[in-house]
């Protein structure tokens, strides 16, 4: 393709190669290829652009055009030797390309009532190469159901008549055979194809005319030679002389590959290869003689009573094992059969019949846990993470749906500032925005063993501890709001390079007594939480703006976390309560705390005691100092302002250190 060009190839090219291979003494010459359109001719094409403007131009180039006609020449290099065309057959009726050739067949029944395969439609060669070309085959390939190709079509039928494939033409005309015999049996009301007499030798097909194909081996078992290396005559001829050559392409890109048992990528001109050598040697040709169909019928009803039998006694993974027996067995039983006796032994009935007989047998004794795991999958997979699952599916008893009080610890996550975001973005780019965001987030929590609650437009609910126990519930739930807050930090680069606004979350965990359970109508229910704990958990949220910081965990949910250090926020009375809840911004793991990090808390931790001791004289000067060293942490600057307002108008003796919140 170098050297020539992209193929299709000229006329003139094929009329080269064609020279060459009859003068190296090929005795068949069979093409892979479809010559269906006319090459188009200079001397004709200049002469209509022409048209009537030069009249005497005009006329000598349609004199010299038959000259100079790639058709033509081709044409006249086909009757050299014995040379067979390709052609196809379609199944659209409107497809009607080409000269096809005459019938070659000979049957005393007619094609059109055997059982072989019909089609309606056709590509053939333009008239000029037909008319001089010895033979001519289909190309097409018959891929069973699988898609691979393991039997080849012989014959086609056709508005009536009967077409023989390419490998069979080139072999009749390399046995010197005038024509090909179709020998049918009585089935049934009808008929059926025996096989084809070529010559004086029967050659055994199935009921349809195919023959299983006696591949030689994987690509590239036949030889291969370059065409440029022919047209150019760097060849050894001795390899040519009294050869049959197919010429086609075994390129990737022409998509003339076929999937066979041999090998995937398999060069379609290879596999009429192998056919034309079964039908010169039909000692090479896989046979399935009548007698094997009533064998097989026998070792069927041998089989499934013996499986019947013994398969129920068995566990699953005897089951597994003999099944796998069995078909071993099989296989390298038909395998030796086609090696050494060239039998084609049906492998589909038996290797069903084991498969089948084995999945059905071996699901009927689990239907009962199969039904089970499916409730147990169905009712809660989109709730608990993977790992979840596993585990209640071993321990099914711990998956009710039923209501009841735990101890658990609820997260709310919400993006600040969403209202104004969502304002600034379409709809499918909103949507995207928040794909983006809630799928790290979602799969943050169930690697810290949470559950999906819900999604509410741009804020995340989940809880810990249902609906299977998780040990140190409160723990996990403030390390996974520690790490969303860190991926939210890692987003926030990719999501800017994409042209989406920049954003934050604050996140607000409680943990207290919750009811859990499926909740709703008859239309429509939910496993989720319910309770006082869920609604602070809701509240501490909604503060996290108002303090600067990303996360607010409650005392409750605090103590419970030994590993994690925490600054202690605020001591709030949230809206509808009168109960103080102190609430705390968890810094880092205990090992993880930088030694700036510990100076800044323990400052914080004296100046927080002032503050709750009333001692704002000494309280301010502590928080200013924070400012000093901190001076974009929000909280600070809320403290100092507090402590000056109540230096300003003290509390009174009875003060319990809280700040009571007018909204949520």
């Amino acid at each position: 393709m170098i050297e020539i060009g992209r193929f299709p190839w000229s006329r003139h090219v094929m009329g080269k190669l064609q020279d060459q291979l009859v003068a190296a003494g090929v005795s068949v010459v069979a093409y892979d290829v479809l010559f269906s359109e006319p090459e188009l001719n200079p001397a004709m094409q200049v002469a209509s652009h022409l048209g009537a403007t030069d009249p005497q131009t005009n006329e000598i180039l349609r004199s010299i055009a038959p000259n100079i006609d790639a058709d033509i020449a081709f044409s006249k290099t086909l009757d050299a030797t014995d040379t067979v065309l390709g052609m196809l057959f379609e199944h659209q009726q409107d497809i009607l390309v080409g000269k096809l050739p005459d019938p070659i067949f000979a049957s005393e029944i007619s094609p059109d009532n055997l059982p072989i395969p019909d089609f309606s439609g056709h590509v053939a060669n333009v008239k000029v190469l037909q008319e001089n070309s010895p033979g001519t085959g289909f190309i097409n390939s018959a891929p069973d159901g699988d898609g691979f190709v393991r039997y080849s079509m012989l014959m086609i039928k056709h508005d009536k008549e009967a077409y023989p494939a390419l490998a069979l033409e080139a072999a009749r005309l390399y046995t010197l055979a005038d024509t090909v015999e179709i020998v049918a049996k009585p089935f049934g009301d009808g008929h059926s194809v025996q096989g084809i007499k070529l010559g004086t030798t029967l050659i055994p097909t199935d009921d349809y005319g195919r023959v299983a194909i006696p591949f030689r081996g994987p690509a590239f078992s036949f030889p291969y030679i370059s065409a440029i290396d022919v047209i150019n005559g760097n060849i050894d001829k001795s390899l040519f002389d009294q050869a049959i050559v197919f010429v086609g392409t075994s390129a990737v890109g022409h998509a003339d590959l076929r999937t066979t048992p041999v090998g995937v990528q398999y060069p379609g001109v290879e596999v009429h290869a192998n056919v034309l050598e079964g039908l010169v040697f039909p000692e090479l040709l896989p046979s399935r003689p009548d007698w094997i169909d009533g064998a097989v019928v026998v070792l069927l009803v041998i089989l499934g009573l013996a499986m019947s039998i013994v398969l129920p006694l068995l566990g699953v993974l005897g089951m597994t094992l003999l099944a796998l027996f069995v078909t071993s067995c099989f296989i390298f039983f038909s395998f030796y059969a086609w090696v050494v006796w060239r039998l084609d032994f049906p492998q589909i009935a038996i290797l069903g019949l084991t498969i089948s007989q084995t999945t059905i047998l071996g699901s009927l004794g689990f239907v009962r846990e199969h039904k089970e795991r499916v409730q147990i999958k169905s009712i809660f997979d989109q709730y608990v993470p993977p790992a979840h699952i596993a585990s209640m599916l071993e321990q099914p008893d711990q998956a009710s749906m039923e209501g009841e009080k735990r101890v658990m610890t609820v997260l709310f996550a919400d993006i600040r500032e969403f209202t104004s975001i969502s304002e600034s973005l379409d709809a499918g780019r909103l949507k995207a925005y928040l794909n983006q965001y809630f799928s790290p987030i979602t799969k943050i929590i169930f690697e810290y063993q949470g559950t999906i609650d819900k999604y509410v437009g741009d804020m995340v609910m989940a809880f810990w501890n249902a609906p299977l126990l998780v040990d140190e519930h409160p723990e996990l739930a403030v390390k996974c709001a520690m790490q969303m807050q860190r991926q939210v930090d890692d987003l926030q680069a990719q999501m800017i390079e994409q042209g989406f606004p920049p954003f934050a979350i604050g996140i607000g965990l409680n943990t207290g007594d919750m009811n859990v359970g499926d909740m709703g109508s008859e239309y429509r229910r939910a496993y989720t939480v319910l309770g006082d704990a869920v609604n602070l958990g809701s509240r501490l949220e909604g503060l996290t703006k108002f303090y600067g910081v990303g996360v607010l965990v409650s005392e409750m949910t605090y103590e419970q976390c030994s590993d994690i250090v925490f600054r202690p926020i605020d001591k709030v009375k949230v809206k509808g309560k009168n109960l103080a809840v102190t609430i705390f911004e968890p810094i880092a793991l205990k090992n993880e705390v930088t030694e700036a990090q510990h100076e800044e808390l323990k400052a914080h931790k004296i100046a927080w005691e002032l503050y709750l001791s009333q001692s704002w004289q000494e309280a301010l000067p502590a928080f200013t100092k924070l400012i000093e060293l901190q001076p974009q942490r929000k909280i600070y600057q809320l403290l100092c302002e507090r402590v000056r307002e109540m230096q300003s108008h003290p509390p009174g003796e009875n003060w319990d250190g809280s700040y009571t919140h007018k909204s949520k």
